[in-house]
């Protein structure tokens, strides 16, 4: 079966920042049947209609005025059930030993990129892989990491890996606003009352849990893969 995945980041210079604002650096990706793309764009277009809220969809842009549109992504997001699922990984920046990374902060990044993709890549599949556009000093860092997955799942196909602006795809868009839920949550980053509180609120009522944060490795709707640097079980 052929799939698509999305995926966008949040937090990414909490490996270089003096001054952290945060605690985890979180890299997001959105799962769906290759099939369907084409539909949930169209409902998603649908949506833009209903609430005439266009331009690009992310999560700083969630706001009172536009939460309705918002709430309704959220709704669709879960109406698909398991044919569209959402995974991220956090990775607790102050556990990182670069040492460890050959004290390249951008090759931990893509070794944790890594993670969060191959443990979800499964036999006799094949996968297109959409990353929103970055500047690297290494511009081989996505053809590399397609290697790396390629040759540690040879019964799966990895077609390809592609940098693509974040503001010309839309289901980037809506990874960026799943990210966004899962990130405010993990950095202790929402505000009481506010558009973004209730947005997450939504998506907890739908997966059926009073707060969203680190969940088992069988999770497949919303799974958070907080990485255990430290060791441990």
């Amino acid at each position: 079966m052929e799939f698509e995945v999305y995926c966008d980041e949040s937090m990414s210079d909490l490996f270089t920042s003096k001054k952290p604002k945060g605690q985890y650096l979180m890299i997001g990706s959105l799962w769906l049947p290759a099939p369907l793309r084409d539909e949930i764009k169209i409902k998603i277009r649908n949506l833009r209609q209903k609430h005439n809220v266009w331009g690009e969809i992310k999560w700083s842009k969630v706001s009172p005025s536009k939460l309705p549109f918002y709430l309704s992504l959220i709704d669709l997001f879960n109406s698909y059930g398991l044919n569209m699922r959402f995974r991220c990984i956090a990775v607790n920046h102050f556990q990182v030993n670069m040492l460890l990374h050959n004290n390249d902060e951008e090759l931990g990044f893509y070794k944790f990129y890594y993670q969060l993709l191959h443990h979800w890549i499964l036999d006799f599949n094949e996968y297109r892989i959409f990353c929103d556009a970055k500047t690297n000093r290494d511009p081989k860092r996505l053809q590399v990491l397609r290697q790396c997955l390629r040759f540690s799942n040879l019964s799966s196909t990895i077609k390809e890996i592609q940098s693509l602006r974040s503001s010309q795809v839309v289901l980037i868009q809506l990874c960026d606003l799943l990210l966004g839920a899962a990130n405010s949550r993990m950095n202790r980053a929402l505000k009481q009352g506010s558009a973004k509180e209730k947005l997450v609120k939504k998506l907890e009522t739908h997966l059926n849990v009073d707060t969203l944060g680190p969940t088992t490795r069988d999770e497949k709707k919303f799974n958070i893969f907080r990485i255990r640097l430290e060791g441990g079980w």
